[in-house]
């Protein structure tokens, strides 16, 4: 787990742990820096919506960084998530980033084909929630600022925020790389004839409880105000610096 860090994988966020198979996944498919965090907790508070987290994240410094380079522990990992995190209506998500299953591409190709199989079925309709944000240059500017400074989460800040020098170069890297993983997505919906339920950062930041809906609404699943459950809360990171660098970025400061 993440050093002093409260994070939502942990066993005592755990739905009853489950026998049988899930009866409806979802992918939340989105990019670094989406807010998908954000949209995670809230679908995963329901209760009625699984917990769509990370569950194929095993990098350095994530919350399963344990199995990194480890195949048979992630597919145990992955098994597991699905008896614990399914919601008790029988519902799961998992958060994908399109970089990640690049990465199980080539580290862990027996745990694609199951993620794909169950994620992304050919056999029965394919459910994806898709998250984007409508600014690209304040996308760019959020990964950036966190990729320099180290800074992801809200309990990584200092008070106040991070202060991290303005790098044109850094944003004009940050756009490419999110230009290209947003393309992945693009093909690889395409290619599976797939049409997502698209949800923007900024409404959801706005409006939550819609979001929550219109997830429902698209899963054919009814929302019980009585399974709604306690998640660790996500607060969202101080922007004044990152309006400091769009003003730098948009006067052409290199």
């Amino acid at each position: 787990m993440l050093d002093g860090i409260e994070t939502g994988y942990k066993e005592k966020f755990d739905f009853p742990q489950r026998a049988d198979p899930p009866r409806l996944l979802y992918m939340l498919a989105s990019v670094p820096r989406s807010g998908s965090t954000f949209l995670s907790h809230v679908l995963w508070r329901s209760g009625c919506l699984g917990a769509p987290l990370e569950y194929l994240n095993f990098l350095p410094g994530s919350p399963y960084h344990a199995a990194h380079g480890a195949p048979k522990r992630q597919v145990a990992l992955w098994r597991s998530a699905l008896q614990r995190r399914t919601s008790p209506n029988g519902v799961f998500g998992a958060k994908c980033f399109s970089a990640q299953l690049r990465d199980l591409q080539q580290a862990n190709p027996a745990l694609l084909i199951a993620v794909m199989a169950a994620l992304l079925p050919t056999d029965r309709p394919a459910f994806v929630v898709r998250l984007k944000r409508r600014d690209p240059i304040a996308h760019a500017i959020s990964y950036a600022r966190a990729a320099l400074s180290g800074v992801w989460h809200k309990m990584q800040e200092a008070p106040g925020g991070a202060d991290v020098q303005f790098s044109a170069k850094a944003v004009d890297h940050a756009r490419r790389l999110l230009d290209q993983q947003e393309a992945d997505w693009d093909l690889l919906f395409a290619e599976m004839g797939i049409e997502p339920l698209v949800l923007w950062h900024e409404d959801v930041i706005a409006q939550p409880a819609q979001a929550t809906q219109a997830v429902a609404d698209f899963l054919a699943v009814t929302l019980d105000p009585a399974a709604a459950v306690d998640v660790p809360e996500i607060e969202r990171q101080a922007d004044s610096d990152s309006r400091r660098w769009a003003a730098l970025y948009a006067a052409g400061q290199r």
